[in-house]
């Protein structure tokens, strides 16, 4: 059984990193002036969205 080669893989977690940094760069880099810094998956409510209520008081046991 061959054995692993541990300096390639740690080569590719390290470009891998790079990479995914220098994409992160790009991206600031072209995000327009007035945009929030929200995620782009939009899993933050709107601007003056209330949180959903819960039906449970604090405390109690269901």
């Amino acid at each position: 059984m061959a054995t692993p080669n541990y300096s390639y893989e740690k080569r590719q977690r390290e470009l891998a990193k790079k990479r995914k940094t220098e994409e992160k760069r790009m991206r600031k880099a072209n995000k327009p002036e007035g945009e929030a810094d929200a995620p782009a998956d939009g899993s933050e409510p709107a601007e003056g969205a209330e949180p959903a209520a819960s039906n449970e008081t604090p405390g109690s046991t269901a």
